[in-house]
């Protein structure tokens, strides 16, 4: 088992930046591979980035690229996920997942086996 857990959500206005952090811990050994993926209401989940722990590989969505960052630290069992230059439509609730079974970054909701709770994130006009 891996658990999850997300933090540094929060209001922001339009133009603003956040930075979403994930603790992961347990079976650690065996994450090969992070995402973040997020939900607005109404809407389906999708997904925003991925990151290949082994190699700090990315992957992005087009509607974020250029404007957010996925990083991680192993040290620190640790990704994060930084959002710059932010638009109403970014407004979600964002999710990280984690991956074992997989060996690149992946941008489908099934590659991954864990899933915390998520961080509301609200961009204001």
């Amino acid at each position: 088992q891996v658990q999850l857990v997300e933090s540094g959500g929060g209001l922001v206005q339009v133009g603003g930046s956040l930075r979403l952090s994930c603790a992961f811990s347990g079976r650690t050994a065996s994450t090969y591979a992070m995402g973040w993926f997020r939900q607005a209401p109404g809407k389906e989940r999708e997904f925003v980035a991925a990151i290949r722990l082994t190699d700090s590989g990315t992957n992005y969505a087009d509607s974020v690229k250029g404007r957010f960052t996925m990083s991680r630290d192993n040290a620190k069992n640790t990704v994060y996920l930084r959002m710059n230059r932010l638009k109403p439509e970014d407004t979600a609730v964002y999710s990280c997942a984690a991956a074992e079974m997989i060996s690149h970054a992946c941008s489908g909701y099934g590659c991954y086996d864990y899933w915390g709770q998520g961080t509301q994130v609200t961009v204001s006009s």
